[in-house]
């Protein structure tokens, strides 16, 4: 049970850095720092984000950034570029409100804390393909490849109501890259330490009368020998390399001015090392993922659109030689309908969701798992936006088919009450089935009832030019939450899951960004306080404080980045009693056109090599450089 039972974290690193005062200090310093009027808008961009972009995360339907009261992040193509981050998490790590915790270095088990909530809390998508398991719970984020993701978009809050079960956190949308324009080719190679190794390839663009036919596709093969990401003794001490190999295909066709269908296809299979057993053992992780949507969607009349779409995802994960291998397989139909009238949006969403999980008994202690489960949902939403008022509202009700039906709801209202000012203020419920692993393993209670949460949140935000600012403070508090105990129903003398926690998520977060002449700087500050009520103890792994701070700038032709990441000390365990020390890091990276048609791109993470832990006995990578070269014809 590797993939269930050994992320254990340590950090041992020097008591909360003092980057985050920093951090703090110069947001606060900025004379008009923030975020979008509506969503939070924080991405490394050079560039102030349209009011009029728009965003599909919070209510499922494209909406400008002006409409909505959700608080989101957007990142785009030119930041995931020019960043040079090595994994999805990484990227997230940014944003604010997001922390992450990772077992060693790429290729090993990752997770993701959105507002503190657990990992599983966030619901996952590609190109609106949900990606989740249902052993684990929630996506597992090493197998989703950076390389081929071309937008982010993260809602933090619960969800539930336009998302069904999971998004009890937040929600976090990836989009590969859609084709436009001329055939544009690309290539590029990139070398790192550790005698890492990176090539890629791809096209993409559109063909046809207006471009009817669309068309990307790309393919990415990286290698590393890795390093050891274990401390102290009884591990294998050889390096824990890792080979990943990814790719996407994304393709659409407009019929005519009313309806078009789009299919995706991406995929993913990685192998990397691990360390649990002692010398000669060569512990390995094998990783596969696959998604796959195809999406028609139609205008029928000036006010009613709608769109049907199926997809469906396979995750599978194994270890070898320690005998362990889970495969999660995840189908869903969506029929959405929106109407609009006027400054009204109404919309109205039958959902279906299919979840099998496959895990054989391949030792003498566990037991062969082979169950499926289903949800059938309706979800309804209406949406106001008229002058200085925004109103949104949702319901929707679940049908399990094990638990029987689950009603969630939320409602938020936005008031623009000065000049380029407005005030937000938003409630909702959110549930989370727990998965068939939790169910019907060896350690699991087939009695489990859904973990269930209500959220308030009041926001304050600003957006002037390439100025923005925001203030968010949310409590979301969750019942029945699921841990891993001694005891419990399922007779296993290492313990069971049960039904005997609540947890408070409360917090403020601060976020912006600001032009002082052709430099953009931007940073979060995020405080908060998560905490198990029943024992009053702060939840395993998070940080009551942690910042980001980042600039950007175009000096005679390069594209110069530099940020900090900061976090307060941590707890590796429930009961509080090993402490996770705060860490600094300081990152730089620079890009610029070497030739026509050539891109330059150059990393150094950590600079100051800084010694740290962020999970227990796991070691990070250290300084690390990357440069990459890119071929890409200007079109």
């Amino acid at each position: 049970m590797t993939s269930s039972f050994t992320h254990v974290r340590r950090a041992a690193a020097p008591a909360c850095a003092r980057p985050a005062v920093l951090t703090l200090a110069l947001a606060c310093a900025l004379p008009a720092l923030a975020q979008q009027a509506e969503p939070v808008l924080v991405a490394q961009n050079l560039h102030a984000p349209s009011m009029r972009e728009t965003v599909v995360t919070a209510t499922r339907t494209a909406q400008p950034l002006s409409d909505l009261v959700a608080d989101i992040s957007v990142v785009d193509s030119e930041t995931i570029e020019n960043s040079g981050a090595t994994g999805v998490v990484d990227m997230l790590a940014r944003l604010p409100g997001v922390q992450i915790v990772r077992n060693g270095g790429v290729g090993n088990s990752a997770n993701v804390f959105l507002r503190g909530a657990e990992g599983r809390f966030t619901a996952v998508y590609i190109d609106g393909v949900r990606v989740d398991s249902q052993s684990t719970g929630g996506a597992v984020w090493e197998q989703i490849p950076l390389s081929q993701i071309d937008r982010i978009e993260v809602l933090r809050g619960p969800a539930a109501a336009v998302y069904g079960s999971d998004a009890i956190g937040g929600v976090v949308q990836l989009f590969t890259r859609k084709g436009e324009g001329a055939f544009a080719p690309y290539v590029g190679v990139g070398i790192g330490t550790h005698n890492t190794r990176k090539i890629e390839a791809g096209v993409s663009g559109s063909a046809g009368v207006d471009g009817a036919f669309d068309y990307a596709l790309g393919l990415t093969r990286t290698q590393s020998d890795g390093y050891d990401i274990r401390s102290g003794a009884g591990h294998n001490t050889d390096k824990d390399d890792y080979t990943a190999t990814s790719g996407n295909a994304r393709v659409g066709f407009k019929v005519n001015a009313q309806h078009r269908i789009d299919a995706t296809l991406l995929g993913q299979t990685m192998n990397s090392g691990y360390d649990t057993s002692p010398v000669p053992v060569d512990d390995r992780n094998k990783n596969r993922l696959r998604t796959a949507g195809l999406t028609w969607a139609a205008q029928w009349t000036q006010a009613y659109t709608m769109r049907l779409s199926v997809n469906d995802t396979l995750s599978r994960y194994e270890t070898e030689p320690s005998p362990y291998r889970t495969e999660t397989q995840l189908r869903g139909y969506l029929w959405q309908n929106e109407y609009r009238l006027g400054a009204h949006l109404f919309t109205a969403a039958l959902e279906r969701r299919e979840d099998t999980l496959i895990n054989p008994a391949l030792d003498e202690w566990s037991k062969t798992i082979d169950r499926d489960r289903s949800q059938n949902a309706l979800a309804l939403g209406y949406g106001y936006h008229a002058g200085a008022h925004t109103l949104q509202m949702n319901l929707r009700h679940d049908d399990d088919s094990e638990f029987g039906g689950e009603n969630t709801g939320s409602v938020a209202y936005g008031y623009g009450f000065a000049p380029h000012w407005r005030a937000t203020a938003s409630a909702g419920t959110a549930f989370r089935a727990p998965t068939l692993y939790q169910r019907f393993s060896e350690y699991g209670d087939a009695s489990l009832k859904p973990e269930s949460s209500r959220n308030v949140e009041l926001g304050l935000r600003y957006a002037q030019g390439s100025s923005t600012f925001s203030a968010v403070a949310y409590r979301n508090r969750v019942s029945n939450l699921i841990a891993f105990a001694g005891g419990g129903n399922c007779g296993a003398a290492f313990g069971c899951y049960v039904n005997t926690a609540r947890a408070e998520y409360r917090g403020i977060t601060l976020a912006g960004s600001h032009k002082l002449g052709n430099v953009q700087v931007h940073g979060s500050m995020d405080f908060q306080n998560p905490r198990d009520l029943d024992t009053d103890k702060r939840l395993a792994r998070r940080a009551k404080r942690y910042a980001t701070l980042g600039a950007d700038a175009r000096v005679g032709g390069w594209t110069l980045g530099a940020e900090v990441q900061a976090s307060g000390q941590r707890f590796d365990d429930a009961k509080n009693t090993r402490t996770l020390g705060g860490y600094g890091l300081f990152n730089l990276y620079a890009s610029t056109r070497v030739a026509r048609d050539f891109t330059l791109l150059a990393r150094v993470d950590n600079l100051a090599d800084k010694s740290y832990e962020v999970a227990r006995t796991y070691v990070p990578p250290g300084r690390t450089l990357y440069v990459g070269l890119k071929w890409a014809p200007k079109q």
